[in-house]
Formats: C-alpha cells, sequence, structure tokens
C-alpha cells in the first residue's frame, strides 16, 4: 500500500526520499520495525485481553519441572504473530503479486484452522481440539491451491536462446533480444526446482516421468501435488510438535525466517540468481518483505513468550508458522532444503514417531511397551534429564542458526 502512495508522491510531487521505497532493502527494513511494534505494543493490548476473557492453557501434569506454574497462562497468542505479519505485508509489499497474497492467504487460512483448534480446547474444554481430520482436510486445501496456482502461473527467467530453452524441457512464453553483451534470456514455464549438492542445481518433475511415455509434462502435477501436500502437512504438524517450551518454537522459526528471506532475495535478483546458478524467480523479491515480517513477527513474539511466558502462541501460532514456512519454502523452489533448514522441527517430528513406533513394537513382540526417549518429543526428554528448559531452548536456537548457515552454503556445494 504505501510503495503505491509513495510512487504517486514521487511521480506528481517529487516528494524527496520517495523513491526509497522502490528498494526491497528498505521495504524489509520497514516491515521488520513496523512487525516488531505490532508484535511488542498491540501484543500486550491482546495479552490483557486475553487475560480478561480467561483464556488460559490447562497444562497437563507430565511429571517436568515447573511444568504447573504454566497453568492459566494465557494461549491463542498466535493471533499476535498473525497481525503482526499480515498488516506489515500489506503496508510495505507490492500488492499486485501473487506471492504475496499467496502467502496472505495461507497466513490466515491456517491460523484460521489453529484458531478453531484452540477455540474448542478453551471454549468447549475439549482437550483434543478440531479433530485431526478436519486439521489434515485444511491442510492438505492449502497444498493443493499453493501446487495449482504454482504450476498454472509461475514462472521463471533463464539465461538461454528460445531453442535451447525449448530443447531442455521448458515452456516458453516470452523471448527477449540479446542485451548489449549478447546474453539472451526467455520468460519461461518450467517444473524444475533448486536441489542442493548437484552439480546444475535443479531438479526436473516433468523429467521424472518420460520413463512413462510423459515427454510433455502433462500428468506433472501427479508427483507435485501430492509432494506439496506433504510438505504443508509435514511442517505445519512439525511445528505444532516443537512449541512446548518457552520461546522455542518461535526462536527457531525467527531463524527460518531470516534465512528465507536471504534465499528470497537471491532468488528475486538476476544477478545473484545467474552467479549462483539457481533459477530466478520474476517477483519472488517480494517475498523479502513478507519473510521480512515474519521475522520481525516471531522475535516481537518472543519478547513476551520467551521463560516465563506470558501468554503462549497455541495452535493459532504453530499451524500458521508451520504453514507459512512451507509455503514460502515451496514458493522459492527450495522445497528441497525444507529438511535441512527446518532441522528442528524434523527431529522434534521424527522423535515422536521413533518413540510411538518402538512402543507399539515392543508391546507387541514382549507385551510390554518400552521407550527410546524418556519422553517425546525431544525437548521434553531433556526436561526429563534435569536440563532447564531455558537451557535446552537456548541450545535448540543454536542448533538452528547452524542449519541456517548451512542451507545458505548449499546454494555454493556442488
Amino acid at each position: 500500500m504505501l510503495y503505491y502512495i509513495f510512487k504517486f508522491l514521487e511521480n506528481q510531487y517529487n516528494l524527496p526520499g520517495a523513491g526509497l521505497f522502490e528498494y526491497i532493502t528498505f521495504r524489509a527494513g520497514g516491515a521488520i520495525l513496523v512487525s516488531l511494534l505490532i508484535s511488542l505494543i498491540l501484543g500486550n493490548r491482546i495479552i490483557r485481553y486475553l487475560k480478561k476473557l480467561q483464556i488460559g492453557e490447562t497444562v497437563r501434569d507430565l511429571g517436568l519441572e515447573g511444568q504447573q506454574e504454566k497453568s492459566g497462562t494465557p494461549t491463542m497468542g498466535g493471533i499476535i504473530i498473525i497481525l503482526s505479519v499480515v498488516l506489515p505485508s500489506l503496508l510495505f509489499a507490492q500488492l499486485n503479486n501473487v506471492y504475496v497474497w499467496i502467502m496472505l492467504g495461507a497466513t490466515i487460512w491456517m491460523g484460521l484452522i489453529g484458531f478453531f483448534d484452540d477455540y474448542i480446547k478453551v471454549f468447549r474444554k475439549d482437550k483434543q481440539g478440531l479433530k485431526a481430520k478436519f486439521k489434515i482436510v485444511g491442510q492438505v486445501v492449502l497444498g493443493l491451491i499453493i501446487a495449482l496456482t504454482m504450476l498454472k502461473s509461475e514462472q521463471v527467467l533463464v539465461r538461454m536462446t528460445k531453442t535451447t530453452a525449448l530443447e531442455e524441457g521448458y515452456k516458453v512464453i516470452k523471448t527477449f533480444p540479446p542485451n548489449a553483451d549478447g546474453v539472451q534470456y526467455v520468460y519461461a514455464r518450467t517444473y524444475q526446482t533448486n536441489i542442493p549438492f548437484f552439480k546444475s542445481n535443479n531438479v526436473d518433475y516433468s523429467k521424472m516421468l518420460r520413463a512413462f511415455g510423459d515427454n510433455d509434462g502433462k500428468y506433472v502435477w501427479v508427483i507435485f501435488v501430492p509432494l506439496v501436500i506433504l510438505i504443508v502437512t509435514a511442517v505445519s504438524n512439525a511445528a505444532n510438535l516443537t512449541d512446548g517450551l518457552d520461546g522455542l518454537a518461535t526462536g527457531v522459526s525467527a531463524i527460518i525466517a531470516g534465512t528465507l528471506a536471504i534465499l528470497a532475495y537471491v532468488s528475486g535478483n538476476t544477478i545473484f540468481a545467474d552467479y549462483l546458478g539457481i533459477l530466478y524467480l520474476p517477483g519472488s523479491a517480494e517475498l523479502v518483505i513478507f519473510s521480512a515480517g515474519l521475522l520481525g513477527a516471531c522475535i516481537g513474539f518472543l519478547w513476551h513468550n520467551s521463560y516465563p511466558a506470558k501468554v503462549f502462541m497455541g495452535d493459532t501460532g504453530s499451524l500458521a508458522l508451520g504453514g507459512i514456512i512451507a509455503a514460502l519454502a515451496i514458493l522459492l523452489r527450495k522445497e528441497l532444503l525444507i529438511p535441512l533448514l527446518c532441522g528442528i522441527f524434523l527431529i522434534e517430528n521424527v522423535s515422536v514417531i521413533m518413540q510411538v513406533a518402538y512402543f507399539k513394537y515392543t508391546r507387541k513382540k514382549y507385551g510390554e511397551g518400552k521407550r527410546i526417549f524418556k519422553m517425546a518429543p525431544l525437548h521434553h526428554h531433556y526436561q526429563k534429564l534435569g536440563m532447564h528448559e531455558s537451557k535446552i531452548v537456548t541450545r535448540f536456537w543454536i542448533l538452528g542458526m547452524m542449519l541456517a548457515v548451512l542451507t545458505i552454503i548449499t546454494l555454493k556445494i556442488r
């Protein structure tokens, strides 16, 4: 919104400084600051309102130190995160950008699913919350929308001639004349995505079906749509599992958001994309604004959510964060980096799967269920070992930073 206002002021009245809004970095900085202010100022009011409504978390006694002290802490604080992401994006992003609207839709959609889950738990006193099948349906719908939108509308700019592009399987939409250096670019639609550790740095989903006679990529959706749905579902549920200690999911999400902002910047810049050998995605630079807003929202929410937490994000926040991160990675064609970038989420999720599977296996074989960890998800295992939760959270943050650095490094390791 502000982009268009200041562009008008610059064109009509030559307002000094209005041209700053042309720069992605300036608008990203503005999005972070506004997001932080919303989280800090509006967040306090929302917390007081939640307390007034007596929307408190009922904590089950799991035998963890300091656990019962958290009973009564307001939940549904994810509303703060959602507002702190949506409002700066509307203010600083270009609103004619399909990427921005997909992300806004994903944020609100997953936030609503989490809100209904929290509402049922708090107001209807049903500890199970929203039935799992309804959550899954919501996640599947989001994944389906993202996948079909990408298949129909997303374009890339590639540095090659039209003939070469066609030979390599691109669907050429528009060609540009060679520039002064004799380099030619074409706009094309492709089913490629970035893959780490390989020389070409790209893999084409449509080529996976050529063995079955699909040389034109007509049925690429058979692979792409289920993959996107799986990623959205897995990451949103993993973020939900990670939200078990004060500041854990919030801090890890902030690290991931900062990394995605960097990936969005290089993917939306022709020079960096060409240098790194990754796909240039026209218009994806606007996702820097959204990622910056997410970063500010997480840091701002951490002000309230750090130990001892004044508010919990609830499923309203955790499901939204997972959905946002999954959608961003998919739109940037970096979905294959998710296991590395979201390694903390992955470890937490896998620890639960391992715990449940091993318990069922040993109970069936030996008549008595055994456990791998003292408790799952993994952060509770360390609590059972006597480690203070603030130390666990800090160490998980450090691991998250290491994984983020490794994710960036993969752009050059081939």
